[in-house]
């Protein structure tokens, strides 16, 4: 039964039991542990059958090899498809073109190579890529060549594991479900971790299976090191799944307590070690001798762990964009999945996986304790609903592409759970309305996306409508007989119409037709409307700006969720959300309010390319997302004199920015959000004295005393001191006239000055 299409399976004869004499005929729903589960064996008030002996599955059908190559092919040209045109995270751009200059910042995950300050996520999936543009060389391709070969290794892994459990038809249509989910199409085009993060879960999961159904203690301990390194790579999102995988071990796998318990004690300690590693070598490194860790509080990866990439991202509070929910994803809440921001990035088939988990596990009964149907089923909808409630109930930054981690469990119980329905459709009349009201509400919630999109490939939504309806009138007509071809046209033209909707917001990113943003909080689709928008996407790589290596910048346009026509307020100037994340901003910061959907590089109160200010008078602009003008950037590189790094700026953004158009390490002296204490007057003292540091930037509208970092004490006074005691850099002296005002008038030029050791006191 393992290895052939669910239409053309046929179960074992010794798998085949009547429930009632003259009842209906009993369903193969799953291969467990012991053999081949069946829907008479299954059901609630049937007695339990023994176990039948498995017998060897039969040999994989002639199309099962091609349709998963395929599907990789198609979603590799989904991935790859103009790649290079795509805008990448500037902020992980450059920490990786940092670790390909500096081992120490390659492990650290420094922003810059001269390891002031790391970025605010642990440095696995830095260090993934950082490796291969070492081997390779720095740009597009060699940085994101890791994360798409991660990104299909996750479809060939999630597509090996349901083929294991329900056979090659469900498995194929995992693969497909998962490879067309437009967020996860979205999310592996850009280098943020959440691809290698989806990875290694499922990849975790998967082993976790295997453990479950062998009884072997390696895939529990290779599962327990995925999860470890999934930790690694976004901390505390990476274990999101686990209490499925460990609920389904303890349950049902086919040991002993005492050899369970030891098997879980020894995976509990290859967590540990996995997990913690990395924070334990660098609390062993003496403060003075490693870079701030971004995102934490007192410079820990402790802290980091716990609060702004723990608890944090949970119950949000002040400063975490808690409270009242919103975010980028509109406001916290059971039904967030299907609002309009998040609805076509992951909802297309939420309720069909739903129905499908549900009336999988009734199909399955009182099956034995190790069916491995049962296990896979509470496996794969246990990940679904933990990353469900998690991210629908998050009151901290909840960004769209943070869904993507629900896609390999949707994908899985529309494979599985739907196959199921399909044999319980097809020989129990108790079940024949099931599978078509699964169906029908996946076609209806399709067509409700779809039209919420106006104007946006008007004619999708009522072909969706029609195929749909006559795939459901061919399942009805064509269940029973000698009709088994009709019924699989039918079947087959159910999965088109389920999967047109998602296919074709999927297509939206590498054609460039869709309305989403770029590298820095990236979407599938056309815009929605509805939660929160913000900036465009930030410029991609190094060349953004006019420097080396050719990345463009980030696409602009109004992300999905952007509020067109309006603004809504946001965090006052001199802050932005503690937990936001890497290369976004919400509508309203640095000012309080900010129309949604700003273009590429623009912020309020100043010309694209700077916070809040323009190219002039030292100003910081004209260079994409926090860049500085290419006269600047030249004339620092000319002064340099040998100091370490080339400038310190308020912002990550701004620094990202500088280290790609430069080549050069750059200070962000507060971090991301602007709550780090990185920089403080004794230090920055100490950096000038020792002639490491030359050039400051502050002030201006939304830099230095007003902006990130400006409103604490110690950014005020370290603000005061450069003013006080350095030299201001004319625009003339660089060749940059230009002057840059706000609507009010006020001056929003951002200020560079010179500082040399005998200007320390």
């Amino acid at each position: 039964m393992d290895g052939s299409w669910p239409l053309s399976e046929k179960p074992a004869a010794s798998a085949i039991h009547s429930s009632s004499p003259g009842g209906p005929q009993p369903v193969p729903i799953g291969r467990g542990h012991g053999g081949v589960v069946t829907s008479a064996t299954a059901a609630p008030h049937a007695a339990t059958e023994p176990p039948v002996p498995s017998s060897p599955a039969p040999a994989a059908p002639r199309w099962s090899r091609p349709a998963l190559l395929a599907i990789l092919a198609l979603a590799a040209g989904l991935y790859c498809w103009n790649l290079s045109g795509s805008g990448l995270n500037s902020f992980y751009s450059a920490a990786v073109l940092s670790g390909t200059e500096s081992w120490k910042a390659w492990f650290f995950g420094s922003l810059d190579a001269g390891n002031f300050l790391t970025v605010d996520k642990p440095p696995f999936a830095l260090m993934v890529m950082g490796l291969s543009c070492r081997l390779f060389g720095y740009g597009t391709w060699q940085m994101m060549l890791p994360l798409i070969a991660a990104a299909l290794a996750t479809i060939w892994i999630l597509h090996a594991s349901v083929r294991r459990v329900w056979g090659h038809g469900a498995a194929t249509v995992a693969a497909l479900v998962l490879a067309l989910t437009p967020i996860t199409v979205a999310i592996n085009r850009d280098n943020n971790p959440d691809t290698l993060l989806v990875f290694l879960m499922v990849a975790g999961a998967a082993l976790g299976l295997r453990a479950v159904r062998t009884g072997r203690l390696l895939p529990l301990l290779g599962s327990a090191v995925c999860f470890g390194l999934a930790f690694n790579t976004k901390m505390l999102q990476g274990y999101i799944a686990l209490p499925a995988v460990f609920l389904v071990y303890v349950c049902a796998t086919d040991l002993g307590w005492t050899k369970r318990v030891r098997n879980l004690a020894l995976a509990a300690v290859a967590l540990a070690v996995s997990s913690f590693w990395w924070a334990a070598a660098v609390s062993l490194v003496p403060a003075s001798e490693r870079p701030y860790i971004g995102g934490s509080t007192d410079g820990t990866a402790w802290d980091l762990i716990t609060g702004y990439n723990g608890l944090g991202r949970i119950f949000g509070g002040e400063g975490n964009m808690g409270g009242g929910g919103g975010g980028f994803s509109g406001a916290a809440g059971i039904g967030r999945m299907f609002n309009d921001v998040l609805g076509g990035q992951i909802s297309w088939l939420l309720p069909f996986a739903g129905i499908a988990f549900v009336g999988g596990l009734v199909l399955c009964g009182r099956a034995p304790r190790t069916d491995l149907t049962r296990a896979a089923l509470v496996l794969w909808g246990g990940w679904t609903v933990l990353h469900y409630l998690t991210f629908a109930l998050a009151e901290g930054t909840m960004h769209p592409y943070y869904t993507t981690a629900l896609a390999p469990g949707i994908a899985a119980l529309c494979g599985g759970g739907g196959v199921m329905l399909l044999r319980a459709f097809r020989s129990d009349r108790r079940w024949v309305w099931v599978l078509p009201l699964a169906l029908g509400v996946t076609g209806v919630w399709a067509i409700v996306l779809l039209r919420r999109a106006s104007g946006w490939n008007t004619w999708l939504w009522p072909a969706v409508a029609v195929v749909m309806a006559l795939a459901i009138a061919g399942l009805l007509l064509f269940r029973s007989g000698r009709r088994a071809r009709l019924l699989a046209v039918s079947v087959a033209a159910a999965v088109v119409a389920a999967v047109a909707g998602p296919a074709a917001y999927a297509w939206s990113v590498p054609s460039g037709s869709g309305g989403g943003m770029g590298g820095t909080n990236p979407t599938a689709g056309p815009s929605t409307g509805g939660g929160m928008g913000g900036p465009g996407g930030g410029a991609g790589g190094p060349g953004g700006g006019g420097g080396r290596g050719g990345f463009p910048g980030g696409a602009g346009g109004e992300a999905p969720g952007g509020q067109p026509g309006g603004g809504q307020d946001g965090p006052g100037a001199g802050s932005l959300p503690d937990d936001a994340d890497a290369g976004e901003l919400p509508d309203g910061a640095g000012t309080g309010e900010q129309p949604g959907g700003a273009d590429a590089g623009e912020l309020p109160g100043g010309g694209a390319g700077g916070f809040g200010g323009g190219p002039g008078g030292g100003g910081m602009g004209g260079g994409g997302m926090g860049g500085a003008s290419t006269e600047l950037v030249a004339y620092l590189k000319k002064h340099q004199d040998g100091a370490k790094w080339l400038l310190a700026v308020s912002s990550s953004q701004s620094a990202a920015q500088l280290v790609l158009d430069s080549g050069e390490p750059v200070i962000s002296m507060w971090g991301w959000s602007g709550s780090d204490n990185a920089m403080t007057l004794a230090r920055l003292k100490e950096l000038v004295g020792k002639g490491e540091l030359h050039y400051v930037q502050v002030g201006g509208a939304g830099m230095g005393g007003g902006g990130l970092g400006g409103g604490s004490g110690v950014a005020s006074e370290v603000t005061r001191w450069v003013q006080e005691h350095g030299t201001a850099v004319e625009a003339s002296a660089y060749g940059d006239t230009s002057q840059s005002t706000s609507d009010d008038g006020a001056d929003n030029t951002s200020s560079v000055y010179r500082l040399d050791p005998a200007d320390v006191e």
